[in-house]
């Protein structure tokens, strides 16, 4: 929420000759398949946005509402901030994983509070690091991993995998993993034990630059409608 109140600070900062760009195009918002974009269907329609043309999918990935004011694409994850940095999308909404691992050339503007688990470091019940001289961690998230234990003051070798990163520790590859849980259950089925939790994962919506200048008086309003939204929700919980 702190990062939507500084978007008026943010436009007060970039100010520019604006006479180049037309808010007649729609706002191209790319959502992350799945369950990102069907938690945040359900903000964004209570948000003010036409959400309607989403709601039965089909085989569809590119989607106009009735009044033409907004586009919405339909990517993988890993391709989300790709179509920003390109020029093609305005607003992104994706996991905070898939940002740990990318460059940012655009806003990180809001967490959006949904698609909530954690980053944890996981191994078995016998692991022991002080008795190992340098840890092999199996990991989908390098860039996140080394940062981690950066900070702790570690030298690791990390091992990249594209698949269960779980079997790393069960078949000697590594001695521990750091990846993504929301209930724990697959760590407890493969007999790992969290050693320390790293850090929350979240979905976040992204705007590029230019668009926040481009649909300044939409973006703002949309943001600060999702922002009291999200602080609602935290209201409530507590």
């Amino acid at each position: 929420m702190g990062m939507a109140l500084k978007v008026e600070k943010v436009l007060a900062d970039r100010q520019r000759d604006l006479s180049s760009l037309s808010a007649q195009d729609p706002i191209v918002v790319v959502l992350a398949k799945g369950r990102v974009e069907q938690d945040a269907r359900s903000l964004l329609k209570k948000a003010g946005v036409d959400t309607s043309q989403l709601d039965n999918p089909a085989r569809k990935l590119v989607f106009e509402t009735a009044d033409n004011r907004y586009r919405f694409i339909l990517v993988k994850a890993n391709d989300v901030a790709k179509y920003l940095d390109q020029g093609i999308g305005d607003v992104g909404i994706v996991g905070s994983d898939t940002i740990a691992e990318q460059e940012q050339n655009h806003y990180d503007v809001l967490d959006l509070q949904t698609g909530k688990a954690e980053f944890v470091l996981a191994a078995c019940e016998d692991f022991e690091p002080e008795k190992i001289s340098r840890l092999r961690i199996a990991t989908k998230y390098p860039k996140l991993a080394s940062q981690y234990f950066h900070d702790q003051g570690e030298d690791v070798e990390l091992i990249k995998l594209e698949g269960s990163v779980e079997l790393g520790p069960i078949t000697g590859l590594a001695d521990a993993i750091i990846d993504i849980t929301q209930t724990g259950r697959t760590l407890v089925e493969n007999h790992l034990q969290i050693f320390d939790r790293v850090g929350p994962v979240a979905t976040h919506f992204l705007v590029r630059k230019g668009s926040l200048l481009q649909y300044q008086d939409e973006l703002t309003t949309v943001i600060k409608r999702l922002a009291n939204l999200v602080a609602l929700k935290e209201e409530v919980k507590e």
